[in-house]
């Protein structure tokens, strides 16, 4: 008798024990809210959670995905992370003026900084000429349009400014409050909630649009072509 019933209670147990996995396994599936985001995606997800809410902002959710995402083409990204479309998923670069005039060495003037993110489409080409017009304009032509080449910064630079390693870089909770440059092509996608980087190389975070330029105050600028 004391067998049948050892017998029975492991058979209990591992029933129990692949319902809960079965639970899991399909909670994995469903779309995450942001609260059911600080449990899945922790440490940096918690973080950015904490920050966007802070500041108003509900309509956002992180994705982790495969560590060879950047190997697949953007249409089986598109579907790793749910986007509306290829042209939803965007990319957050660090630029530096190389020629900025001597006493420009950081990010305190957003009219002139040293450092700008930029965010763009991975289905468009960035015009680096269309943001040097744009910060010449910006500054009413009172600095020589030569004193602004911005080039990609070197990824150690990059690093150091935003605390986030290649391919992780957002615009939230960066560690030096970086001005933004929004491609006004990202404004103008519909549905109005696109794809970014996450803060770790797998995580992606997506965010309304409308939300994230209320919290960001970017610039927006038309800085970007169609891919041939």
């Amino acid at each position: 008798m004391g067998d049948s019933l050892a017998e029975l209670e492991r058979i209990q147990t591992q029933i129990l024990d692949r319902t809960s996995d079965l639970e899991i396994s399909f909670a994995s599936l469903l779309p995450q809210t942001a609260t059911q985001n600080d449990a899945v995606y922790g440490g940096t997800g918690a973080r950015l959670s904490a920050i966007l809410k802070s500041k108003g902002v509900n309509d956002f959710s992180f994705k982790r995905v495969a560590s060879d995402y950047y190997d697949w083409p953007l249409e089986s990204r598109r579907d790793a992370v749910g986007a509306a479309s290829v042209q939803h998923l965007c990319k957050s670069i660090v630029l530096v003026n190389t020629q900025a005039i001597p006493s420009v060495v950081d990010c305190s003037d957003r009219n002139n900084s040293k450092y700008y993110v930029v965010v763009v489409q991975y289905a468009a080409r960035f015009n680096a000429e269309a943001v040097k017009n744009f910060l010449y304009t910006l500054n009413q032509g009172k600095i020589a349009k030569k004193k602004f080449n911005l080039r990609l910064a070197p990824e150690e630079t990059s690093i150091q400014l935003t605390g986030f390693e290649h391919n992780a870089v957002t615009c939230i909770g960066m560690k030096t409050e970086i001005p933004v440059i929004l491609d006004e092509a990202i404004q103008k996608l519909n549905p109005d909630f696109f794809w970014l980087g996450g803060g770790e190389v797998d995580l992606k975070l997506g965010i309304k649009t409308s939300q994230f330029i209320n919290v960001v105050k970017p610039f927006i600028v038309s800085c970007s072509s169609a891919l041939d």
